[in-house]
């Protein structure tokens, strides 16, 4: 735990060029699956945990608790600094979150029960403006499909959502060209979480493509219907 706090303390206080952002091309395809999922409502998400409280702000520097963020809706949430150039990293999350907007707002009925979040975990840059850029035009609500993205004020707000939900970050110095250049070093955790606030399936890189997803929110769907009497 406070290994995480040490590396984002570090973080905020390392100073040096940061590379543009480098969100992927929305136009390109996630890579191809290797396997077929199964069918939605043939398996069970189970409850994995709670997803953490914290204070997080908007794009317009509004401070709120995350849990507004994390209820009511199914909320599919990923962590991002905005200048990862890994394109196993944030482009890919990215990438795998526009296609599913696209998918959920050509779903009647579906857009007004599952939301986006998109969530720095680099306050020391990605300012609630800078996030706003990020953003562009992802933030305009479409057939009542909600993406957010959001910051936190300080390392110390930062520091409880990163270990409540298990999202293990460091920071490396690359000196390969010369100069050095922050860099946040960090495996991709992608985390769906139910209506109520529990975390019900996390994906990596390998795992996070539209199709599992969109299989997982029918899955939850189709439990609030008919609930699993031995949960």
């Amino acid at each position: 735990m406070r290994r995480i706090s040490v590396w984002l303390t570090a973080l905020a206080l390392l100073v040096g060029p940061v590379p543009p952002a480098a969100h992927a091309r929305a136009t390109d395809e996630p890579p191809t699956l290797d396997f077929v999922p199964p069918e939605p409502g043939t398996y069970r998400l189970h409850r994995i945990m709670r997803a953490p409280e914290g204070r997080v702000l908007t794009v317009d520097g509004r401070a709120a608790p995350l849990s507004r963020f994390t209820r009511e809706r199914i909320t599919l949430l990923g962590f991002i600094y905005t200048t990862c150039t890994n394109p196993e990293g944030c482009p890919l999350a990215y990438r795998v979150f526009y296609r599913l907007k696209d998918e959920i707002q050509a779903t009647p009925g579906l857009a007004d029960k599952v939301q986006l979040v998109t969530l720095s975990f680099d306050p020391a840059h990605d300012s609630p403006e800078v996030m706003k850029r990020y953003a562009g035009r992802q933030l305009e609500a479409e057939g009542g499909l909600r993406w957010y993205f959001l910051t936190t004020r300080s390392v110390d707000d930062l520091v409880p959502l990163v270990e409540g939900f298990g999202q293990d970050v460091r920071y490396s110095v690359d000196t390969s060209t010369g100069r050095p250049v922050r860099q946040l070093s960090h495996v991709l955790k992608v985390f769906l979480i139910d209506r109520s606030g529990y975390v019900r399936e996390i994906y990596t890189s390998t795992f996070l493509h539209p199709q599992t997803v969109m299989g997982d929110i029918r899955t939850l769907l189709m439990e609030e219907v008919l609930p699993d009497p031995h949960r």
